[in-house]
């Protein structure tokens, strides 16, 4: 990420390195239009801290977060920053706070509503193979049924046996929660998830779309890594991002 401002002396290197990055992601997501009013969120695990995680203070728009303003909650989502006067959002942070108990490698998790997304999640057969961005996903995402507001803990169980072993979860009739190891790997597999969808979108409103065959998907899953910088899982990417979001402004720095 591009050069940070001097540390808030409140918290640890670590800890403040993780609120700008996560402050910054959330401005990404305005600029983007991927937000939704307040609602919807995108968590990170505190560094160095065991069950303690940052969240979106209930309220503020994504284009109004900055790094001193993000929450630090425990796994149930109940606040740690006694003087932080934001509310938490205790509802949305259910599935969050599912997989960040159960699985280890959910650094971060992404939950927003978007018209693309959603749109998908809501259609027989969801995510298919008709553009090169689909072809990134196919084999790779897992499905769960619409249940109501995801607000109840029992329902926990059926999304984690629905989950398995992959770790982009579409909410049918609802929208995808997306996992990394990283924030930046979060990132860039929902920016190529968006734009698999809206591509989907508009190629079906056309009429029949040509889909790609399961034998070109292998071949093309296994070239993917030749497109990439070695190493980076979406930092490139999110950091060309985030020097957009600074010509816009760079308070979420603060």
């Amino acid at each position: 990420m591009a050069t940070q401002l001097k540390r808030n002396s409140k918290y640890s290197e670590a800890e403040w390195t993780a609120r700008q990055e996560l402050a910054a992601c959330y401005r990404i997501f305005a600029m983007m239009g991927w937000d939704e009013m307040i609602f919807n969120h995108i968590t990170v695990k505190v560094p160095e801290e065991d069950g303690a995680f940052l969240i979106n203070p209930y309220g503020m728009h994504f284009s109004e977060v900055t790094a001193s303003s993000l929450i630090k909650i425990d796994i149930d989502g109940n606040k740690l920053d006694a003087d932080n006067p934001w509310h938490v959002n205790k509802a949305g942070f259910v599935q969050h706070s599912l997989f960040h108990r159960v699985l280890p490698d959910a650094h971060a998790i992404i939950h927003t509503h978007t018209t693309a997304t959603m749109a998908v999640c809501g259609l027989e057969g969801g995510l298919q193979p008709t553009n090169f961005y689909a072809c990134n996903f196919m084999g790779q995402l897992a499905y769960h049924d619409f249940e109501g507001v995801t607000v109840r803990e029992e329902e926990g169980e059926r999304l984690v046996e629905h989950l398995g072993d992959k770790r982009i979860l579409m909410l049918r009739n609802h929208g995808p929660v997306v996992m990394g190891k990283s924030l930046t790997d979060a990132f860039i597999k929902y920016w190529a998830l968006q734009r698999a969808c809206e591509i989907q979108l508009a190629t079906m409103s056309m009429g029949k779309p040509i889909l790609v065959s399961d034998d070109v998907i292998k071949v093309h899953q296994r070239d993917l890594y030749m497109a990439a910088i070695p190493g980076q899982s979406g930092k490139a990417e999110f950091d060309a991002m985030v020097r957009k979001v600074d010509k816009i402004d760079t308070s979420w720095r603060d």
